[in-house]
């Protein structure tokens, strides 16, 4: 099982997420291998038919239209095939971003609110309850919340550009105080603008890059959430490796 995996620059890896879609629950599970793509060094992004059993869109410091970025028109491209072609794929941040682009969505760069910056509480909406990539999480908010009210998740966040319109047909997921699109599904791609895989020291370097965010600030928000941040972002890697394998085990069968 192939999960490719699209790096748009080497300050955004896959960090924690590299180990988290690797494991297995037991032995009788086959683990997924993951193909990184690093277009910034010159590699292809791929066709559709050679991404194997599901697609990763990782993030970056530039936007959806960055000319500094030339593989994205190809990116994009690739994620609306993804989209109805029944491949799961996920989109972290300038990903989701792309993913919205791509299927008819709209994106503000340098939006309104200004840059969401450390760890911020994502809300659900109703419709996580049933969602495969995030259902989980949502089972786990409290009984006394309602899924709009009560925190999905505690997730680093680091951008100031945003989705400020759904493309047609997505199904909207999860918001956050500043902004309302942190996750959504449209087809068999997922969107999220927070950052599941990050790490406690790849943060800080972003942190760095940014004028306008106190890296001690969002360190200390990261510490202190550190539990919430890795048990989230371990289950949103498991279950999207599981829906790779369950793809994977479809076509096998097909």
């Amino acid at each position: 099982m192939i999960l490719t995996v699209i790096e748009n620059m080497p300050s955004v890896p896959l960090d924690r997420f590299a180990g988290w879609l690797t494991e297995t629950p037991d032995v009788a599970t086959p683990a997924v291998t993951l193909a990184v793509v690093r277009p910034w060094a010159g590699d292809a992004i791929p066709m559709l038919a050679d991404c194997g059993d599901g697609l990763l869109v990782l993030g970056g410091q530039g936007s959806v239209v960055d000319p500094a970025s030339p593989w994205l028109p190809a990116t994009r491209d690739l994620l609306a095939q993804a989209s109805v072609a029944g491949l799961p794929t996920l989109g972290l941040c300038l990903g989701a971003q792309l993913l919205a682009a791509a299927t008819g969505g709209q994106v503000q760069v340098a939006a309104p609110p200004g840059r969401e910056a450390g760890v911020i509480d994502i809300h659900p909406r109703p419709e996580a309850a049933a969602d495969a990539l995030l259902g989980g999480l949502a089972a786990d908010v409290p009984a006394d919340h309602p899924l709009n009210g009560g925190v999905l998740a505690a997730m680093p966040s680091m951008h100031a550009d945003a989705v400020v319109d759904l493309p047609s047909g997505a199904v909207w997921l999860a918001s956050s105080r500043l902004y309302p699109y942190q996750a959504f599904r449209v087809g068999s791609a997922w969107g999220l603008q927070f950052h599941p895989e990050v790490s406690e020291e790849v943060f800080a370097g972003w942190a760095e890059l940014h004028d306008d965010v106190d890296t001690a600030e969002v360190v200390e928000q990261f510490r202190a959430r550190a539990d919430d941040v890795e048990h989230a972002g371990r289950a949103i890697a498991h279950r999207f490796a599981a829906l790779v394998r369950e793809s994977a085990a479809l076509a096998v069968t097909a």
